[in-house]
C-alpha cells in the first residue's frame, strides 16, 4: 500500500466500515501497526522498514484477520446463536509459501558470485 491512509480506507471497505466514520481509524492503525511488525519480523527486515511490494496483500489480509478476531484473542473457536467461528493458531497460515519464496529470493540475490579462473589459459610469456 501507498500509505497507511488507503490501508485503512481499504480496510474500512471490506470490514463494512464507514468510511466517514474515524471512531475505529486508532484500533485500525494499532493493528496495521502490530501486524506490519509481525510481517516485517518473519521476512527478517527491521520494524522501521517498509513492507515489499509483493507482500503488501499479507498485510492487508492479516490485518482483516487481527480485526476480526479482537475479543476473541487466544480461542480457537467462538460459538454464538448457532453460528461458529474456528481460528487458526497463527493470523499468518495460508501465507507461509510467500514468505519463504520471499526469503528465498532474497538470499539468492544476495549470495556472493565466485569466479573461477582457468590457469591453463594463461601463457607465461619469456
Amino acid at each position: 500500500m501507498a500509505d497507511n491512509e488507503e490501508l485503512i480506507k481499504d480496510l474500512k471497505v471490506i470490514l463494512d466500515i464507514d468510511s466517514t466514520d474515524s471512531s475505529s481509524d486508532d484500533l485500525l492503525n494499532l493493528v496495521v501497526k502490530r501486524t506490519k511488525q509481525r510481517l516485517l519480523a518473519k521476512i527478517k527486515k527491521g520494524p522501521d522498514e517498509t513492507v515489499p511490494n509483493q507482500l503488501e496483500y499479507i498485510l492487508f489480509e492479516v490485518s482483516v484477520r487481527r480485526f476480526n478476531r479482537l475479543n476473541n484473542e487466544g480461542m480457537k473457536s467462538y460459538s454464538e446463536d448457532g453460528e461458529n467461528v474456528t481460528f487458526n493458531e497463527d493470523d499468518f497460515t495460508g501465507f507461509e509459501n510467500e514468505i519463504s519464496n520471499y526469503l528465498s529470493d532474497q538470499n539468492e540475490s544476495q549470495m556472493p558470485t565466485a569466479r573461477f579462473l582457468n590457469p591453463y589459459e594463461f601463457s607465461v610469456k619469456q
